[in-house]
């Protein structure tokens, strides 16, 4: 999977420390935490996904690192899998013990999974599911002595990291490109009306931060492109996700944004059946479906994973800081259209390499749904 994680630009990040806080307040959080930088490459996947146990035992003088896996599992060829390539990696590279945890239902059981990992010897402990953030800083000070990182929240606590990706900024782009190209109608895969899509898992801000860039992306671009939403409730059946986008072709729409793990896989199957596009996330998906896949929204959450086990294994490790990763340092980004360079016009891949570097130099502000709650044109509810 490494030969697939190709973003436009390079990864160059600098390991450093931002004494500033950074960051805004959430429902959930009252105090950002301290930014860092990260460093780091690509994985290659694992595949121990066995819960923690009694017996777990540290590697030298460094105790083991457990993984949580978010909702949709392993095997999902997006958040999860990538998360879980990092940790491999890290665990190869550092001589580390590493280990993915799944549970039946990582929702409901989540609590008990987080202090089973605490009390069973691990010493870092990595969360990827999102509707943790009310109960995990709670844990993690009743267990003081280990270190806990959070994925996707910035979650206040002495001895919490939080990894926090800017994926508003990610969406941007890909809703800008949608708009250029459901324009472009002398593409056979492009129809005559300017509607698009975006499938979320579940309607969270978690979800809302990738749906509302997309959507002023797409607007910056296009005020009149028309951008459909639904959610599915699930991030693990791709029949859902399939029915979902097969649904959103017959309206009209012509490329489909899928932000449900596991579950958004239906959404190529739909995208080819139709011959229109959809658009992956998290990892590089355009391989799943060659010429039916225009891009992905790539998440560095293996970067993300890496670094903080490299923290923690070197002793830098710092609870009460974020680990920021956004456009300018490589965390997010489009591939780079193996499949569907022919189909891009010259001039729109230009134009999204500008408005890239606009939004780096803060030329163009982004909603982030997190940070500042719903805007106006989408609704909370």
């Amino acid at each position: 999977m490494r030969s697939r994680t190709r973003i436009l630009w390079s990864f160059t990040l600098a390991l450093s420390l931002v004494l500033a806080a950074c960051g805004g307040d959430t429902a959930d959080t009252t105090t950002a935490p301290e930014t860092t930088e990260p460093t780091g490459t690509t994985a290659d996947p694992g595949t121990d996904t066995t819960e923690p146990s009694d017996t777990t035992e540290p590697m030298g003088d460094v105790a083991p690192v457990a993984l949580i896996i978010a909702q949709g599992g392993l095997g999902d060829q997006a958040y999860n899998d990538l998360a879980n390539e990092g940790l491999q990696l890290a665990g190869e590279n550092l001589g580390v013990e590493v280990q993915p945890v799944e549970a039946e239902d990582i929702v409901a059981e989540g609590e008990q999974v987080v202090r089973r990992a605490a009390e069973s010897g691990f010493g870092l402990i990595i969360d990827l599911e999102f509707s943790h953030n009310e109960f995990f800083p709670v844990v993690a000070a009743e267990y003081p002595d280990a270190n806990f990182a959070f994925v996707n929240l910035p979650i206040e606590g002495d001895n919490i990291l939080s990894i926090v990706f800017r994926e508003h900024e990610g969406s941007f782009l890909a809703g800008a490109l949608a708009a250029m190209m459901t324009s472009h109608t002398d593409n056979e895969k492009i129809n005559e009306d300017k509607i698009i899509g975006a499938i979320g898992g579940v309607k969270s801000a978690g979800i809302d931060k990738f749906i509302v860039g997309f959507i002023q992306g797409a607007q910056y671009i296009d005020p009149e492109v028309e951008v459909l939403v639904t959610y599915i409730d699930d991030f693990g059946d791709p029949s859902k996700g399939q029915a979902a986008a097969s649904a959103m072709y017959d309206q009209g729409s012509d490329i489909v944004y899928q932000i449900a793990g596991g579950a958004g896989l239906g959404v190529f199957e739909a995208a080819e059946a139709a011959n229109h596009y959809a658009i992956g996330v998290d990892t590089d998906q355009d391989f799943l479906k060659p010429g039916h896949i225009l891009t992905s929204m790539v998440k560095r959450v293996d970067l993300g994973v890496e670094e903080t086990v490299t923290q923690y294994v070197d002793g830098t490790f710092e609870g009460g800081s974020i680990l920021d990763l956004g456009l300018a340092v490589g965390g997010v980004g489009l591939t780079e259209f193996e499949h569907t360079r022919g189909e891009i016009p010259d001039e729109f891949v230009t134009q999204i390499d500008e408005i890239r570097q606009m939004i780096i130099d803060g030329e163009i502000e982004i909603w982030n749904v997190i940070e500042q709650g719903y805007p106006d044109f989408f609704s909370e509810s």
